[in-house]
């Protein structure tokens, strides 16, 4: 069957390149969408065409069903590639595309739905045999529920949101203390990023490996694995580290995963790349968890293994052809590891870390793969997700991987935002990855946040060319809501470059004045909730509010002991780096408290 002519990528950033890169490949024409706040974005500059679809907020642009799908019709594409994140899982779109017309790269809208419920997966997997982890198969509503799991389970408890993922919507309850504050964030975190508040149980699983499996599904009958990742190391409950195959998983339960995850994809008829993701704990018991109904972001380390683009794969599939590969087929080479470097301060707790990236330079050489969205000059927007950059490395064996990532993040260059590059550094010197353990109590560790500064401070710099010379900068405009580029050659003259080094200097120390006489939000982000009032007495640590940045929740607590005065924030308000949120000030003290 013939392919698409052109197709459209509903996505931004590093994924919206990689399908790009993909899709030229097979000689299909690239579509980029882009928000406002991405006008100066790396994606739709290399895509052959690209289209504003509105502000920058994800609900006005990326999110918005109606505007993309506009593009697309201006376009003349011939079928949507959603992706991973923003509309990629997305049951109501997907058939919207099919509705117009267009081909949908991604699996059936009704498997979409089924798995897209954590509640609905549960029971689905239940009945086909597919083991899963101890817990409820129907919502959970009240706190006294979740106490008395407690009791019949034992604690501590997975609080989880039914339509979450990546972290999202997921509580752990130590004991029944904390049951009411976990299910009301659940809750929150269900609603504000899934626009589902149901929430559901199950028994937490102490110090488990995060194993999950990439399964193919054609339309012809054919579903097979692509082996195991290992996705344990993660911060917040969300992936940071990535490798395949797993430290911990042996032939024999490689292939006994492997059949889990078919079976599990075949009782939800689907059809295209997806990933069964499940929790492999000390016994070697291996439980459903979830599946992911798209590309994953670590799709990169199994194709390095396998040689197997899963792009192309799914363009395939989509298109009404067969896989290309057979179970019988599959050959499993060698080691590879995924780095997420993302703008995030793991000093400071991981917290983003939005601006300019001021200097930038991909590490190279043998097998060293990077998928980026960005160069030097491109902006991380505090909108929207903070991966700068995903580093993979392949090589023989473990070890000469993590060697290999090594020397990669050494010639690695970010500049102008805090990156995780000192970071991954400090990690894979750690014993507890050497080693292939789940480094439990590590990667959040303050030892570890103190390596990973030192380490930063001691990363390359780029040497710049002298102000004055002539540069070659592209100018991207629009024209009737398409994108063109106008060469150019535009000097900065040494004046202009002091004056903005003096400018610079300026605002950073009226900052930091400001900081010593208020509290202040340490982020640019939205306020999800408050927990104090005016007037209220709390102690040190203490939550006043939840700040969202960049698609995390961040605790903004208490530094002191005394009382809230000047609270200015309130829930669903945004706030910037810098901004005041309240005082606490101690019995006898006049003027504001210490910055949080």
């Amino acid at each position: 069957m013939p392919l698409f002519e052109k197709v459209l990528v509903a996505n931004r950033g590093e994924i919206a390149i990689r399908v790009f890169r993909t899709l030229r490949e097979l000689g299909i024409g690239t579509v980029a969408v882009y928000s406002e706040a991405d006008r100066g974005s790396l994606h739709a500059a290399l895509a052959d065409e690209a289209y504003l679809i509105g502000p920058g907020p994800p609900s006005e642009s990326y999110l918005h069903q109606g505007r993309i799908l506009d593009a697309a019709r201006r376009a003349g594409a011939g079928a949507i590639h959603p992706g991973y994140g923003f509309l990629a899982e997305n049951a109501s779109f997907a058939r919207a595309v099919a509705d117009g017309g267009l081909a949908w790269i991604g699996p059936p809208p009704e498997a979409i739905e089924l798995m897209g419920s954590k509640v609905t997966a549960r029971e689905l997997m239940e009945r086909a045999g597919v083991p899963i982890i101890p817990g409820t198969t129907e919502p959970v509503e009240t706190v006294e529920e979740v106490v008395k799991l407690g009791e019949e389970y034992g604690w501590p408890l997975a609080v989880k949101a039914s339509a979450g993922g990546g972290g999202k919507g997921l509580k752990v309850v130590a004991g029944p203390e904390e049951a009411e504050r976990a299910l009301a964030a659940a809750r929150r975190e269900g609603e504000s990023y899934f626009s589902d508040a149901t929430v559901y149980v199950e028994k937490f699983i102490e110090d488990p490996r995060h194993v999950e499996v990439q399964v193919l599904a054609d339309g012809h009958g054919s579903v097979v694995h692509l082996g195991e990742r290992d996705c344990t190391i993660q911060r917040r409950h969300q992936k940071i580290v990535e490798e395949t195959p797993s430290p911990a998983v042996t032939p024999e339960l490689r292939e006994r995963i492997g059949r889990i995850a078919v079976d599990a994809t075949r009782a939800v008829g689907y059809r295209g790349a997806g990933t069964i993701e499940g929790l492999l704990d000390k016994e070697g018991n291996y439980f459903f968890l979830e599946m992911n109904t798209r590309i994953q972001v670590e799709h990169t380390i199994t194709e390095l293994v396998t040689g197997v683009d899963l792009v192309r794969e799914q363009v395939l599939i989509a298109s009404g052809q067969p896989t290309s590969v057979q179970q019988d087929e599959l050959r499993f080479s060698g080691h590879a590891i995924e780095c997420r470097i993302n703008a995030e301060d793991a000093s400071n707790g991981f917290l983003p870390s939005p601006g300019v990236i001021t200097a930038y330079r991909e590490p190279s050489g043998p097998g060293v793969r990077v998928d980026s969205g960005v160069r030097e000059g491109s902006e991380v927007v505090g909108l929207y997700d903070p991966l700068i950059a995903k580093l993979c490395v392949w090589d023989a064996d473990r070890e000469r991987a993590r060697l290999r990532m090594l020397r990669a993040l050494d010639e690695m260059v970010v500049e102008g935002v805090s990156s995780l590059v000192g970071f991954h550094k400090a990690l894979l010197r750690h014993p507890c990855f050497v080693e292939g353990t789940t480094c439990a109590g590590v990667v959040e560790s303050e030892e570890l946040a103190q390596e990973a500064e030192q380490l930063s401070h001691q990363a390359t710099t780029i040497e710049r060319p002298a102000d004055g010379r002539l540069r070659e900068r592209l100018l991207e405009v629009e024209l009737d809501g398409r994108r063109y580029e106008v060469k150019m050659l535009q000097p900065e003259p040494p004046h202009a470059a002091l004056a903005r080094r003096r400018r610079d200097r300026a605002a950073g120390g009226g900052q930091h004045g400001a900081a010593k006489e208020a509290v202040v939000s340490p982020m640019q982000g939205t306020v999800l909730a408050v927990e104090v009032a005016e007037g209220e007495d709390v102690r040190a640590g203490q939550v006043i509010c939840v700040v969202e940045a960049m698609k995390m929740e961040n605790e903004i607590t208490a530094h002191r002991q005394g009382t809230v005065s000047q609270l200015s924030v309130a829930a669903g308000e945004p706030v910037t780096t810098g901004q005041v949120i309240c005082v606490v000030i101690q019995e006898g003290e006049d003027g504001p408290g210490e910055a949080l």
